[in-house]
């Protein structure tokens, strides 16, 4: 196999890699992005996205980043307006929180459809620890939320 092709294949086997790592999200920073069909200030604009909503990096290209949102649209915005700060979304109709990781622990608060909560520990085994703005905390199950 000559150099060239043999160099090729590194590189398509790098780049395969890299796209079956890990989901990464982010959540939009401190104020509202607007989200764009294209990179660039004369794109078309689709909507604003609200401080803290999480998103799924898709592609990064210099200031701008494409992702993809929990209703799955994909757009684009720029690339300072995003956070490593993770926020998740409830995608239940009202998602229980729990005391502790288990179904039969004590409800520490429920949350409505589209309700903003913090990552406070990643998932493990089925539960993700988070944390309300008002200050309670406790555990949901992951299929109650869009974000992990």
């Amino acid at each position: 196999m000559n150099a060239w092709r043999l160099n090729g294949l590194l590189v398509i086997a790098a780049l395969l890699s890299a796209a079956a790592s890990a989901t990464d999200f982010k959540s939009v920073a401190a104020s509202p992005a607007v989200m764009f069909d294209a990179p660039g200030q004369k794109a078309r604009k689709l909507f604003i996205a609200p401080a803290g909503m999480p998103v799924e990096v898709v592609f990064v290209s210099g200031e701008w980043t494409r992702v993809r949102d929990a209703s799955g649209e994909l757009s684009w915005m720029e690339s300072r307006q995003l956070t490593a700060r993770r926020t998740l979304v409830v995608e239940a109709p009202v998602a229980t929180v729990r005391a502790s990781a288990s179904d039969t622990a004590a409800v520490a608060f429920t949350a409505a459809k589209g309700v903003l909560l913090e990552l406070a520990e990643p998932i493990a085994s089925g539960w993700i620890k988070v944390r309300h703005r008002d200050g309670d905390s406790g555990f949901v199950k992951a299929a109650e939320v869009w974000g992990e």
